[in-house]
């Protein structure tokens, strides 16, 4: 079994006792790929056919607006699941886009697997309903923080959210993600030194 689909798996089992012979079965929907730093995962006007889980590296998901300035939605390092949910449930065009901020081995997860596994396992079909009311109240939270809480807040909350990536990603990933200019995010960054 190639390394990025045993972490896979050690994740999956964290929440749904599947035994080995259950998680080979489901192992057909499951693709492990190399992807390199820039290489898309995901593009706009795309149906997303994959949720795509981080075994080693760093992936995110951003849209594009009309005027080409990136708003990064997401960031997704080892350990998380990134998809774009609503194009994979209604079957319709994403909004958004998915690429390698890192050279990165993927776990490519076709989007049956979760419902095949949720036929086997009920306590991931649990789960699976419990992440997603998670990630609902997640995105509530974040359209909360960015339409009415100050840059310093949304600041302090990523830090909170993603401690692990402060010196990982690009000054402007970061001020793309909080919805400022990177100079507000280093005025930001100096006025908490300062405290």
């Amino acid at each position: 079994m190639e390394e990025a689909i045993f972490i896979f798996k050690n994740y999956i089992q964290q929440s749904a006792p599947i035994d080995e012979s259950g998680f080979e079965q489901l192992s057909k929907y499951l693709k492990s790929k190399k992807v390199v730093k820039g290489q898309l995962l995901l593009r706009a006007g795309e149906v997303c056919k994959n949720s795509f889980f981080t075994a080693k590296g760093l992936l995110r998901s951003y849209t594009i607006d009309k005027q080409g300035k990136e708003h990064i939605i997401q960031f997704s390092p080892e350990g998380w699941l990134v998809a774009d949910r609503s194009s994979s449930f209604f079957n319709e065009p994403s909004f958004l886009y998915i690429d390698a901020i890192e050279d990165s081995d993927i776990v490519y997860i076709d989007n049956l697997f979760f419902d095949e596994l949720s036929k086997q396992c009920s306590d991931f079909s649990l789960f699976n309903i419990n992440s997603l009311h998670h990630h609902i109240k997640q995105i509530q939270n974040r359209v909360n923080l960015l339409l009415g809480a100050s840059a310093e807040e949304r600041y302090l909350d990523f830090i909170r959210l993603y401690p692990e990536l402060l010196m990982r990603i690009p000054q402007w990933m970061i001020a793309s993600y909080l919805g400022i200019t990177p100079e507000s995010l280093s005025r930001v960054r100096k006025e908490l030194y300062r405290k």
